[in-house]
């Protein structure tokens, strides 16, 4: 089970073992994303992660850093999301001290180097080239701002192109005095977790100073219509995400949520899967997927669709949100649903980083440890009639959302569709 302390400057520490493992995932979260920026800012929080890479005083270039944890044999990454940022090592456990060693090292001393910032603008640019170029990923930003428009929920975690070149060090210094405090940070270790972890942690961030920071503004939306934002590019294929308002991450209809999305598109036996891509061969890829934040959510269908045959794969695609808000479903499609969840929670937390993302997720965005047990006796939980009650509650005409990457110009041709 996990264990949580937390030091007298606020920094929390929790920890899982795992019993028969031979390697440990050490990682540090915060409680700290893209939602945390302002419009001059846009990016920082990335692009931070990208320069916590390039040299430290004590590791002073990026090949210092790289090869330090190259020579253990580790994994090293690190991730950015809209409400929480993480990184991590997962190595031997003989190496766990030299791990924890090199991710403070990262994050407490990071040179920011003018010149390093100049040059990485270059790369993060380039990235945004990449997603920009890719109508698979763009269709994420384009939806996104259909539904949040012009605040941090709807803005891109890179960035533009202007935010970007206009950082400069002091960007870092200010974002990071603002954020990377040690009430928001949450240390943690899963795996082969032996010897004194709380000690270590403590001589890497024990002297850090308590100090305020300031939180996250919620979202402000209204909508009484269904709304449709379309990128018109040159493209054999349309990329599409439909989508409804969500639930917050807390709700206590999290796991009838869940099993709702399973049942939607989880999956090869999911209805959009068996309808979309296996009856009506109107697509490659087809899932369903609830995004949830603080305050809000989102839950949508993303498909990638023969042009020819678009009218006929939106139309489906909101037959089947309907459906499902419409018709209970079958006991035993909620059985295979929830072996579905259940399974693939299980296949994950196998593995001490997916155990450790887990735990420290949770801490993060809700203050709190969860047990696994917890999640799946949850979803365990879930009747027919949570199912319908909770899809009767975001399924709604005026509240579809319809997004599109590809060769179309006439929004009014969808806004047709949506509600026909």
């Amino acid at each position: 089970m996990f264990t949580k302390t937390v030091l007298p400057n606020g920094l929390r520490v929790v920890t899982h073992p795992m019993t028969g493992a031979k390697s440990v995932a050490v990682m540090v979260m915060l409680a700290a994303g893209s939602r945390y920026e302002s419009r001059e800012t846009n990016g920082i929080a990335h692009f931070a992660e990208h320069m916590f890479f390039k040299g430290t005083e004590k590791r002073p270039t990026a090949k210092d850093i790289s090869a330090e944890v190259d020579g253990i044999g580790g994994e090293f990454n690190a991730f950015t999301g809209k409400e929480y940022t993480g990184y991590y090592i997962k190595c031997a456990a003989e190496h766990r001290a030299l791990a924890l060693d090199v991710l403070a090292d990262q994050l407490l001393s990071s040179r920011f180097d003018a010149e390093e910032i100049e040059r990485e603008k270059g790369v993060i640019i380039e990235e945004l080239n990449m997603y920009v170029d890719t109508p698979r990923d763009r269709i994420d930003s384009v939806y996104e701002t259909l539904l949040f428009g012009d605040q941090p929920l709807g803005w891109d975690i890179i960035g533009t192109k202007e935010t970007i070149r206009a950082a400069n060090r002091q960007t870092f210094v200010d974002y990071l005095h603002d954020w990377y405090t040690p009430r928001r940070m949450v240390v943690g270790a899963a795996g082969a977790v032996d010897g004194d972890f709380l000690a270590e942690v403590e001589a890497q961030f024990g002297h850090l100073d308590d100090r305020p920071s300031g939180d996250w503004s919620p979202v402000d939306f209204v909508q009484t219509e269904p709304r449709v934002l379309l990128e018109t590019r040159d493209s054999d294929q349309a990329h599409l995400r439909l989508g409804v308002r969500g639930i917050q991450t807390t709700s206590p209809d999290r796991y009838a949520m869940q099993v709702l999305t399973a049942v939607l598109g989880g999956g090869m036996s999911s209805r959009l899967f068996i309808e979309v891509r296996e009856r009506l061969g109107l697509a490659y890829y087809v899932f369903g997927y609830h995004q949830s934040y603080h305050d809000t959510g989102t839950l949508f269908a993303q498909a990638g669709v023969d042009t020819e045959r678009i009218d006929q794969a939106v139309a489906t695609i909101v037959a089947q949100f309907r459906k499902i808000a419409d018709e209970p479903i079958a006991d035993d499609e909620l059985r295979r649903c929830k072996n579905y969840l259940k399974g693939r929670m299980v296949l994950q937390l196998e593995d001490p980083k997916g155990l450790l993302m887990f735990g420290l997720r949770r801490e993060v965005l809700e203050d709190r440890v969860a047990e696994i047990d917890e999640v799946l006796d949850g979803v365990e939980a879930v009747t027919v009639e949570d199912i319908q009650r909770v899809a009767r509650q975001v399924v709604v005409d005026d509240g579809l959302n319809f997004s599109l990457v590809g060769p179309f110009e006439d929004e009014q041709r969808f806004f047709d569709i949506l509600t026909a």
